[in-house]
């Protein structure tokens, strides 16, 4: 068991192309933090940063990779084109790469399958879904500017109507989820593996102040490894077969969070976080103007 390396662990994409396992997330990070989250993760050991448009720190997540002094071509970089630019996706990664101060990035996702109208954000647009965005998404690759190209919030509804649609000629290489102990969708995993499509997970703790903090079940299995309930909680989802994207911008938690290596989880600890019954959703679909969670994932 000593020899178990999971922050040297790789995901091998449909594209051929390998996604580092751990990754730093850094949704709901405060201005002023993110920078300096980067960075020490960076230092740490990290490989794999996650943003997105709409997160609005893509500026210092660039500031920070550069800061670190890694060579840009050593970190795997994710971001995110957000809703009201679906009819504008050139000029959109134009933007992220110029907020990012690089040339690329190693992925380039859908954030939600939601065409906004950028000039009434109540609204979608009548003409144009999910679907179209993709087909211009496909247009990225073979420019320099993207290495792959995913979704995110896409579940198997969204993704059935998209890979039997003529125009799609790329089947994402990622999609990126919410998963965690009382989200663990197996339907949805299991139909992206059963397309080529890896799963990566945000929100793999819980998020903010995480009821799995104080579940006897993880709490359990963390006082008898020797090891944080955060730990538990990352193995638990590198063993299902998932890059994770733990948030934090607090130096001692992003060491520790990158604290995996050497120890696994048993397949008698597994079935005992799977049988975790809490449900919960960390993000909701409530603040976009449809809907886009069926409860088809369970």
């Amino acid at each position: 068991m000593a020899n178990v390396k999971n922050t040297a662990k790789t995901f091998k994409l449909n594209t051929g192309d390998l996604i580092p396992a751990v990754g730093l997330g850094t949704w709901q990070s405060a201005p002023g933090e993110v920078g300096t989250a980067v960075e020490a993760a960076l230092a740490t050991g990290y490989r794999h940063i996650d943003t997105a448009f709409a997160y609005g720190n893509e500026k210092e997540v660039g500031d920070g990779i550069k800061a670190s002094g890694v060579p840009r071509e050593d970190i795997w970089l994710t971001t995110k084109l957000d809703n009201p630019w679906h009819k504008r996706v050139a000029e959109a990664i134009d933007r992220s790469l110029e907020n990012l101060s690089t040339s690329y990035v190693d992925l380039y996702l859908m954030h939600w399958p939601c065409s906004s109208d950028p000039d009434d954000m109540s609204r979608v647009f009548d003409d144009w879904d999910y679907v179209d965005t993709w087909r211009e998404m496909q247009k990225l690759v073979g420019t320099g500017k993207v290495k792959n190209i995913g979704v995110s919030n896409f579940g198997i509804k969204h993704l059935e109507r998209l890979l039997n649609d003529p125009s799609c000629k790329i089947v994402p290489a990622v999609n990126q989820i919410e998963l965690h102990p009382s989200n663990p969708s197996p339907k949805l995993v299991a139909y992206n593996t059963s397309k080529g499509i890896h799963s990566s997970a945000y929100s793999p703790l819980g998020s903010s102040n995480s009821p799995f903090y104080t579940n006897d079940t993880i709490l359990s299995i963390a006082k008898s490894k020797d090891r944080t309930p955060q730990q538990v909680l990352l193995v638990w989802g590198l063993q299902k077969g998932w890059s994770v994207l733990p948030k934090s911008v607090t130096k001692s938690r992003i060491e520790a969070n990158w604290n995996l290596d050497g120890w696994s989880l048993t397949e008698e600890e597994l079935a005992k976080i799977d049988a975790i019954p809490d449900r919960f959703k960390v993000c909701g679909d409530d603040w976009i103007p449809i809907k886009v969670f069926f409860g088809d994932d369970e």
